[in-house]
């Protein structure tokens, strides 16, 4: 099941969702004839995200209707058409504007599925098309799958630190814009949120939404008394009182009155939420107060710029919350506002219908690309499933083999008697799709397992992971030569 929103809210045509150096290059490929020529391009990350040691690949449906919808047209054309160069004359000439009105994605493409684990400079997706459908899509794949990934993240960092507590999204309002936020309530949730705020979400992604009442809605009334009274009356099965509106511990008093008679209606008030002030003391008082008063069952929700850190913190000091309302620091990307993601050639067919292998060469090693056309093998334990090594190889050439050399030069042998797994899965054949989704709460359930089952492994060499000794000797190879 193809979960994702792209053509329904938007236009179905997404050619022109990119850079104009894209196009340019594009154009200069036409005119050389170079645009039929295969090429293999991949999608990948350098450093990992809120300094952890991996990331949460997402955003991959999403990734799948931008490919399907690679195309220009006939007013996409007549605008490209009256662009101009430095000169005054159009930018791009009539054979290559008809050639974009025709185009239509005809290659393959292999991707991570949502939910598993991505290590640095591991391909979240691998594009193999001709020259100038590769090109024009690196902009568009990587506006998606950087953001989906990067939120995916964090919301999963904060799902691990939070165990079995109720975590909430409720970043709408503070998102980078619309589509900010509808892809950040759907990687919230599919790497871990239980549900979110952004009612536009629940209604495209079947994503539970939660909400009661905001400060403004105490500021109507007289008195928070008939507040929560009012609010009791119109909403008995939605009972949770914003309670520091004036004063947290007099706003605790009055939900508590509210909710016994609420009670005699019928109904449970089913808890308070905090939005400022010492949320540790203030829970622990609320706790005391609401079990006092025979509501042991009504639930404590902080809000308030939560983070994992924040969580994590108030956590191991003993605060008595129940359900965490995330907003900005989630929905931002706060600490890393951008994944970094790069998409980068790594093979290119001369005329002669051969491959050759493309390296991307810097001053910095972490910079240097990969080539070839590269796959990802998982090892891991056959019993529990855990990580044991992850190694990329190039599959234009012999089979993979030992040992994996990381990006410090280590050798480690792979581990024997492992199982292993391809990961990066087949998307697109010759422009067909060709992968079956699963639906988004089933990526979650699976995210939410593989983040469990790699929490634990913390430092640069908690796991083995590299490239394999073949394809390390060739990227020495080919950066010497270009040094040369």
């Amino acid at each position: 099941m193809l979960s994702s929103h792209l053509s329904q809210v938007y236009r179905p045509d997404f050619g022109l969702l990119t850079d104009l150096y894209q196009l340019t290059m594009a154009a200069g490929y036409y005119d050389r004839q170079l645009h039929r020529r295969k090429s293999i391009f991949h999608l990948f990350y350098r450093s990992a995200p809120f300094g952890g040691e991996f990331a949460l690949a997402a955003g991959l449906p999403l990734a799948v209707e931008l490919v399907r919808g690679l195309k220009f047209s006939a007013d996409d054309v007549q605008y490209l058409g009256r662009l101009t160069g430095a000169n005054g004359q159009p930018l791009f000439r009539e054979p290559f504007l008809n050639y974009l009105q025709r185009m239509r994605f005809s290659g393959d493409i292999y991707g991570v599925p949502e939910g598993e684990i991505v290590l640095p400079h591991e391909p979240l997706l691998r594009v193999e098309a001709n020259l100038i459908e590769a090109q024009l899509l690196e902009t568009a794949l990587l506006t998606v799958l950087n953001f989906s990934t990067l939120i995916a993240t964090k919301a999963a960092r904060i799902r691990a630190v939070a165990g079995d507590d109720t975590v909430l999204e409720f970043g709408l309002r503070r998102a980078q814009g619309i589509d900010g936020g509808l892809t950040a309530s759907r990687s919230a949730y599919l790497g871990g949120c239980d549900a979110s705020s952004n009612v536009w979400a629940g209604r495209y992604y079947n994503i539970p939404v939660r909400g009661t009442h905001a400060h403004s809605w105490v500021m109507a009334f007289p008195s928070e008394e008939e507040a929560f009274d009012a609010y009791a009356t119109a909403m008995p099965n939605n009972t949770i009182f914003l309670v520091d509106t004036y004063d947290t511990l007099g706003g605790i008093r009055e939900a508590i009155r509210a909710g016994e008679r609420l009670r005699q209606r019928g109904h449970e008030m089913l808890g308070i939420r905090l939005d400022s002030g010492d949320l540790l003391q203030l829970s622990i008082q609320a706790r005391e107060m609401l079990d006092a008063a025979g509501f042991p069952n009504a639930k404590i929700v902080a809000s308030d710029n939560l983070d994992e850190h924040t969580i994590q913190h108030l956590k191991a000091s003993g605060a008595r919350i129940d359900t965490w309302g995330v907003g900005t620091r989630l929905v931002t990307g706060h600490e890393s506002p951008a994944l970094g993601g790069v998409y980068k050639m790594a093979a290119i067919e001369n005329a002669d219908g051969e491959w050759e292998t493309r390296v991307k060469r810097s001053s910095t090693p972490a910079k240097a690309s990969n080539p070839g056309r590269l796959g990802i093998r998982r090892y891991a334990d056959p019993a529990s499933g855990q990580p044991l090594a992850s190694l990329l190889y190039d599959d234009l050439g012999d089979p993979p083999s030992g040992p994996l050399i990381t990006a410090a030069g280590t050798a480690f042998d792979l581990p024997s008697g492992a199982r292993t797994e391809e990961l990066l899965q087949p998307v697109f054949r010759s422009g067909d799709l060709v992968m079956d989704f699963p639906t988004l709460a089933e990526s979650r359930s699976k995210a939410i397992e593989n983040w469990a089952r790699w929490a634990p492994l913390v430092g640069p060499h908690a796991i083995p992971y590299g490239l394999d000794a073949r394809l390390h000797a060739q990227k020495l190879a080919l950066l010497a030569d270009h040094k040369a």
